[in-house]
């Protein structure tokens, strides 16, 4: 295999792992769904924080 190929692999195997936690926690659908959007917006927000800052540090 390819390093693409095994970077894929281990993309899908960590994402794997916290999706059978959830589901073996038998959280309600609309509940998980919530808190993936949390925190896809708590990682956005953090992203855009970085970023902005970055492009502040580069430029003065």
């Amino acid at each position: 295999m390819s390093d693409g190929a095994m970077t894929i692999v281990l993309y899908v195997l960590v994402l794997i792992l916290p999706l059978s936690a959830l589901a073996a926690r038998r959280l309600p659908m609309g509940d998980a769904i919530k808190m993936a959007l949390a925190w896809v917006a708590i990682f956005g927000v953090l992203l855009i924080v970085v970023t902005l800052w970055q492009g502040a540090t580069t430029s003065a």
